[in-house]
C-alpha cells in the first residue's frame, strides 16, 4: 500500500481559504473519524490524523499542514423519507429513540432501518426510499451527534 499523498491533522466547521486543495466526500458514518486514510474526489490519498474523534460537517474543511484545506462534502446514502398531515409528531417518534434525523420544512430523513420504518408506518407517514446526502440536526445544544440506543 502506497503512502497518503497529504496529511490532515485539524478540522473548521467552516471553509477559511476561497478555494479547497480538494474535496473527500464522505457518508454519515464515514465522517465520523479520528484517524484514518481516505481518498479525495480527484484519486489522491489523505491521512487524517486529528487530536481526537470528530464528527465532520458538510461545508467543513480538512486542514492540511500547509493550511491548505479539503473540503468535506455529504455523499448520498440510502436513506427514509419520511413525508405525512402529522410531521411533528412523526419527528418526536425519531428523536424519542435517539435516532439521528434531518429535518426539513415538508420532510424527514433518517438512515434505512426497517425497525423504524415498520413504526413510522404504523403512525401514517408515507415512507420512500431515497438516495440522498444525509446532514441530520446536531445534538441538544446545536452540536455533535446523537446516538442510538446502542451507544
Amino acid at each position: 500500500m502506497t503512502a497518503p499523498d497529504l496529511t490532515a491533522r485539524s478540522y473548521h466547521d467552516h471553509a477559511h481559504r476561497p478555494e479547497p486543495a480538494g474535496t473527500v466526500s464522505l457518508d454519515y458514518e464515514g465522517r465520523f473519524l479520528r484517524r484514518k486514510v481516505l481518498n479525495l474526489t480527484d484519486g489522491r490519498r489523505l491521512l487524517v490524523d486529528l487530536p481526537k474523534t470528530t464528527s465532520l460537517g458538510h461545508g467543513g474543511v480538512l486542514v492540511l499542514e500547509d493550511g491548505s484545506e479539503i473540503a468535506v462534502a455529504a455523499a448520498d446514502e440510502p436513506l427514509l423519507q419520511i413525508t405525512g398531515s402529522a410531521l411533528t409528531r412523526l419527528a418526536w417518534h425519531i428523536g424519542n429513540r435517539h435516532t439521528p434525523c434531518q429535518i426539513e420544512p415538508d420532510r424527514l430523513l433518517i438512515q434505512q432501518n426497517h425497525v423504524m420504518q415498520d413504526m413510522l408506518a404504523r403512525l401514517g407517514a408515507t415512507i420512500t426510499a431515497i438516495n440522498a446526502p444525509f446532514t441530520p440536526e446536531g445534538g441538544a445544544y446545536g452540536h455533535g451527534r446523537t446516538h442510538g440506543h446502542s451507544h
